[in-house]
């Protein structure tokens, strides 16, 4: 039975490496440019010509702090500088690399009572907030963090003379003790992502 147990274990082990592999593999592929003329950064005050529209792109994610993992290898990016996200958009990719800022959100209440926020807790907050020139129209995106093993694809149109903001929130794993509740120390599993205020599937 124990020799059962751990031949069963192996393959799932086997099975999640295979799966962190591939993702790694995407996002190295996709970190790399195929083209340089999908987008750019502006800044602002710039006269946006016709047929083109500025895209607010805004982006987080809070981890724990360095070491708070023991087995953790050292030259991972949680809590240390320049953690990078990655926008790769129909094509051409940008990889945007953040110094964090502390927080410490409380975990209670004043009346005690287990906060419901997921990243309620002492870790490190990571943000971007880019602003790009895009053509109008129909657009393909990647999301990645390679720390995280994480990707995120979808499609968003967008039309001439109107201004956008593009921002994908957090969804963390939930934690089992003491509360079920999503929590940031047990890592992020997917992004929410909205246009403009309005979920984009």
């Amino acid at each position: 039975m124990k020799r059962q147990l751990i031949f069963y274990a192996a393959i799932l082990v086997g099975l999640y490496l295979t799966g962190c592999g591939a993702t790694a593999k995407e996002i190295h592929m996709k970190s790399q440019s195929e083209r340089n003329d999908v987008f750019r950064e502006v800044k602002a005050g710039e006269t946006v010509p016709k047929g083109f529209i500025d895209m607010v792109i805004k982006a987080s994610i809070k981890t724990h702090h360095e070491g708070h993992y023991p087995l953790e290898p050292k030259d991972q990016f949680h809590g240390n500088p320049d953690y990078p996200f990655l926008i790769n958009i129909d094509g051409q990719a940008a990889i945007w690399k953040v110094n964090g800022t502390t927080d410490h959100t409380p975990l209670y209440d004043e009346s005690g009572k287990r906060r419901t926020d997921p990243e309620a807790g002492n870790g490190v907050k990571y943000n971007i907030d880019k602003k790009i020139r895009i053509a109008a129209g129909p657009h393909r995106i990647f999301f990645g963090l390679a720390a995280e093993g994480l990707t995120k694809k979808f499609e968003v149109t967008l039309k001439d003379g109107e201004k956008y903001v593009l921002q994908l929130k957090p969804v963390y794993e939930y934690t089992l003790h003491p509360f079920r509740v999503p929590s940031f120390l047990e890592g992020v599993k997917d992004y929410e992502v909205f246009l403009n205020g309005a979920p984009v599937q």
